[in-house]
């Protein structure tokens, strides 16, 4: 935990608070740059012809590769975690660019999603594996389901076609991030394409509450959950070490009794690649504290295999495991 120096000791009081008001001034010229750079990109890039755009997003993803910046070296760790011990840093830094590659893929889709013909991710999906129908069977008999998902692939597309695929709306909640406007435009955008989207701090009593109605009254609930946004997540081993994932998804479905089921999603080819895995039943023994812990590990088994089949895919640019974590984002575990 950081700690001030006292004034009397450094003799430069001024000069600290100086510097700490020339870093908020910049921090907030940055985000509000960063917000226009995101607005100006969802009214241009749609309209350029889509060749240029991915010739174009491609180079953005090297240059940001070539740059080794604090989210490439962040990604580099975790995909380190993922090919293991004996992974080469020459094999680590081929991944991570095939990982921004994917990456700035991802936000080139969700800038062009709106001028992508729905037919086009409606054939272009596949859903692989046999639990596809066992879980719209789960909606269809009126009980909640609870598609849990790591950041893989594109989520927007995901979305789109379970809505076109029968599902109806579903619920989702997103992080507040950044500016506002960028914010508000997402909530705009997922809104448009039949989410409901809860955001998961400063909407009140916070989104649990209104994610149990929804799954008690049959609905389908999609969480993004391999990073832990709070203090009170899931501690697993998770590629042989410890990390935080949420916990919502195993505390929704033992208070519910929704189907949890895990989700990977990567790129498959020029289309879109899925597979939902077998739900994580409710243990019949432990109370409720060992019943969530108990799913939540089941939870990032799946969610690690299917990351370390499509690791390229996994946009992981921020910390997920024990080693890397702010000391005070652990103490509600122990």
């Amino acid at each position: 935990m950081r700690q001030s120096v006292p004034p009397a000791e450094t003799g430069t009081h001024g000069t600290a608070a100086g510097a700490t008001a020339s870093a908020a001034v910049a921090t907030g010229l940055a985000e509000r740059l960063t917000a226009r750079l995101y607005l100006l990109a969802w009214a241009v890039v749609c309209r350029l012809p889509e060749a240029w755009a991915r010739r174009a997003f491609r180079l953005i993803a090297d240059v940001l590769w070539r740059r080794k910046g604090h989210s490439v070296q962040r990604l580099e760790a975790n995909l380190r975690r993922v090919l293991g011990a004996d992974a080469t840093d020459d094999q680590v830094r081929q991944l991570s660019r095939a990982g921004m590659r994917s990456y700035l893929r991802y936000w080139l889709e969700v800038f062009r999603l709106p001028v992508i013909p729905p037919e086009r991710y409606m054939t272009g999906f596949r859903m692989y594996g046999d639990q596809e129908e066992i879980a719209f069977g789960h909606l269809a008999a009126g009980r909640g389901v609870i598609f849990a998902l790591p950041h893989m692939g594109n989520y927007e597309i995901a979305g789109a076609w379970i809505i076109r695929r029968g599902a109806g709306s579903f619920t989702t909640v997103a992080e507040r991030l950044g500016s506002a406007a960028v914010y508000d435009r997402f909530l705009e955008f997922r809104q448009s394409l039949g989410m409901e989207v809860l955001p998961h701090a400063g909407g009140g009593a916070g989104p649990f509450g209104i994610l149990e109605d929804r799954l008690r009254a049959g609905r389908l609930v999609c969480l993004v959950c391999d990073r832990d946004l709070t203090s009170h997540g899931a501690e697993v081993k998770f590629f042989g070490e410890p990390a935080r994932i949420a916990a919502g998804p195993a505390a929704l479905a033992v208070q519910t009794g929704a189907a949890l089921m895990p989700v990977a999603l990567w790129f498959d080819g020029g289309g879109w690649g899925a597979r939902i895995y077998p739900e994580i039943p409710v243990p019949a023994e432990g109370d409720q504290r060992q019943k969530i812990q108990s799913m939540s590990q089941q939870l990032a088994d799946a969610l690690e295999d299917g990351i370390a089949e499509h690791p390229a895919d996994w946009h992981m640019l921020q910390r997920v495991f024990v080693a890397d974590l702010d000391a005070s984002r652990l103490p509600a575990t122990h």
